[in-house]
């Protein structure tokens, strides 16, 4: 199951985030995604667990603590593809 982390401080590393998963079972990835121009963290990322009742567990128990000073939000992430697509406004 890929896990949606976010509300993260900028100073939070992926070894920080696999720490505090891998209590709950294995972590197959993680990855904090960073701004391209200044390399600075965006505040989010994702952790990827391969069993899903791990991955509940993981996100019913961390959802809401504090890490480096800011409550996290865990959910499922929703899977990627396409953007909703915007109206024109003209």
């Amino acid at each position: 199951m890929n896990i949606y982390v976010g509300n993260l401080s900028y100073n939070v590393t992926e070894d920080d985030l696999r720490a505090m998963f891998v209590e709950f079972g294995e972590v197959d990835s993680v990855k904090i995604i960073m701004d391209k121009f200044s390399g600075q963290s965006k505040g989010f990322g994702f952790v990827e667990m391969p069993s899903n009742s791990e991955a509940d567990q993981a996100i019913k128990a961390l959802n809401g603590n504090s890490i480096k000073g800011r409550a996290i939000k865990i959910n499922q992430a929703n899977p990627g593809g396409k953007r909703s697509s915007r109206k024109k406004r003209y």
